[in-house]
Order: structure tokens, then C-alpha cells, then sequence
């Protein structure tokens, strides 16, 4: 796999959040023998053991569930020891959601059939961050808590920690919370943009792409490049870059050679 990649172009590798325990040893060997550098992980990696599909919200660090946040933790610690173990740069992160019914599907729907700029929609994105702001308090409260003890962990392996913009309209933090959430945090987390997230955010009219993004540029730690094309059917990520709405051209002021793609 990382040959592949290898062979393709790249000089880094990103590991996601669909590795297996049984991979490992053939990335580390591979790692070591200069086939490729990683980049990055992404939070959990390698996946608990018995887990065998992406999973990257298995455990929530906002869950009020006390064993869950701690299952979080530890697999987390276990992605910090093998992100130190491959040199890696930074570990992005997932920081959880609030509880409230899932509205993706609905908003998608009438943004398909075109009715975005009706009072119908309006109505129901009033909904929405009504909702969202009520229940956020301690979800929140909680994911903080747990990424700055990431941080220090992190910070101890000299790793940095990425706090990934979402595309679900329940998952935290909030775009429009971002900015606040990043300053309670250690100098060792970064914002991690991810632009097919932050283009299907556009497209259902809650945020602006590039003026997400300039806002966030002081914290800013790399990207997840891929585009997001819409059709009859929906909106649909992870297209190659430059084969879908995405206005690069007008996101390059804001990138630098520093930061992670």
C-alpha cells in the first residue's frame, strides 16, 4: 500500500482512521526502510483490536458515558505512541457531538431539491443551531477536557494535535465556535481544515469557504485535499481535487509551504 503511494508521487503518507493492529508492523518496517515518511495520523490508529471498518467516532471524547470517554483516551494515547513511533507530525482529531436528532439528511434533501433559499429551510437551520447552542455546554466542557490532556501527551512526544472542521451539523465544535474553542486549547493544537467538510458547510449555507478558513489561518495546521461534487442524488465527498465545486484557486492565499496536506 505504501509503495503504491510511494510510486504515485508522494513523499508522505497519511494513516487514517480504518488502519488495522495487523498493519502496523509492515508500515513501522516500512517506515524504517525509507519506503515512505507519514505525515499524519488520524485519531484512532491503529484500530482497537476486533474493529475492522473506519471508525473514527467509535468513542467520543464529549460522550457522557464515563467508560466510553475512557476508552477514547486510551486508544488516543495509542495513536499518540505510534504517530512518535513513525515520525509522524500531527494527529487530527475528532472531538465529538451533541445529542440532538440527525439533521443532515433533511437539510441535504431540500438543498438537492433546491429549496436553500426558501423560508422552509431558513426555518429549519433556525432549528438547528437553536438546538445545537441549548446542548452544546457540556459536550463541549467535555471534549476540552480530554484534548488538552491529549495535548500534553502529545506535546511530550513533540506532536502536534489537529482539531478537525466537521460536516455534520451535530459535531463539535460548531464552525461558527471554532475560533473560541481553539484559544482554550494548549499552542500545540492547530486547526485542521478539511475542504470537502467545509464545502458541503458552504452548500448548505452555514458558513462562507474562504472566510472560514482566512478566520482560522492563525491556527492553522495542514488540509485533507478532496473535492465535493453535487448531483441528483446529493452531495458527495472525497472526489478528486479539481473535479468538483471547490474553488481552490481561491483557498491558495491562505495556504503556505508549512502546513500538512
Amino acid at each position: 500500500m505504501l509503495r503504491e503511494i510511494r510510486d504515485l508521487g508522494f513523499e508522505y503518507a497519511e494513516l487514517s482512521h480504518g488502519i488495522r493492529i495487523s498493519l502496523v508492523p509492515g508500515i513501522l518496517e516500512a517506515v524504517g526502510a525509507g519506503e515512505i515518511k507519514i505525515s499524519t495520523l488520524h485519531n484512532f490508529c491503529p484500530l482497537p483490536m476486533g474493529v475492522h471498518w473506519p471508525a473514527p467516532n467509535l468513542f467520543k471524547f464529549s460522550s457522557e458515558d464515563r467508560r466510553e470517554r475512557e476508552s477514547a483516551w486510551k486508544h488516543s494515547l495509542k495513536t499518540v505512541e505510534t504517530a512518535a513511533r513513525l515520525g509522524a507530525k500531527l494527529i487530527v482529531l475528532h472531538s465529538g457531538q451533541v445529542d440532538i436528532k440527525d439533521y443532515n439528511e433533511k437539510l441535504e434533501d431540500m438543498v438537492t431539491r433546491g429549496e436553500r433559499e426558501t423560508p422552509k429551510y431558513r426555518k429549519l437551520v433556525e432549528e438547528v443551531e437553536s438546538k445545537r447552542e441549548r446542548k452544546k455546554e457540556r459536550a463541549v466542557e467535555l471534549a476540552l477536557d480530554m484534548i488538552r490532556n491529549l495535548a500534553d501527551a502529545a506535546a511530550a512526544e513533540g506532536l502536534l494535535l489537529g482539531v478537525e472542521n466537521r460536516e455534520a451539523v451535530e459535531e463539535i465544535p460548531f464552525d461558527h465556535d471554532l475560533p473560541i474553542f481553539l484559544a482554550q486549547l494548549p499552542a500545540n493544537v492547530r486547526y485542521w481544515h478539511d475542504c470537502g467538510h467545509a464545502q458541503i458547510k458552504e452548500n448548505l449555507g452555514f458558513i462562507q469557504h474562504a472566510m472560514h478558513l482566512e478566520g482560522l489561518a492563525p491556527r492553522l495546521g495542514g488540509f485533507h485535499i478532496h473535492d465535493v461534487i453535487a448531483d441528483a442524488e446529493g452531495q458527495h465527498d472525497h472526489c478528486p481535487p479539481g473535479s468538483g465545486m471547490i474553488d481552490y484557486a481561491g483557498l491558495r492565499p491562505l495556504v503556505t509551504q508549512e502546513h500538512i496536506k
